[in-house]
């Protein structure tokens, strides 16, 4: 009887055949992407884990506020939730708008 020589995860599925997934760094760096496309209104974008994954949009205009709350709903198929406004740390002229994003 031959021996079997094919290595196999503990699933018993080949690790050369399964399909690759992408890294945590890779998906961060998917949805900042993804954000800067889509949210030109936003001065600055940035990801801060403390516990949960929360998402800032930093912005100029008081009027874009409600814009970019918007598209952010309407983003990554109920991605970001808990979205809320507030103020931006060292900026005493822009506006900040926060979700906690869920991956």
């Amino acid at each position: 009887m031959p021996k079997d020589a094919t290595v196999y995860s503990l699933d018993s599925t080949n690790p050369g055949a399964a399909p690759s997934r992408l890294t945590l760094n890779d998906q961060l760096a998917a949805i900042l992407d993804d954000l800067r496309e889509r949210i030109g209104e936003a001065d600055e974008i940035t990801l801060d884990f403390k516990g949960k994954l929360h998402v800032h949009l930093d912005v100029k205009k008081g009027e874009d506020l409600p814009l970019v709350e918007a598209r952010l709903t309407a983003l990554g198929d109920g991605m970001f939730s808990q979205i809320s406004r507030g103020s931006t740390p060292n900026h005493p002229f822009s506006h900040r708008v926060s979700a906690l994003v869920t991956i």
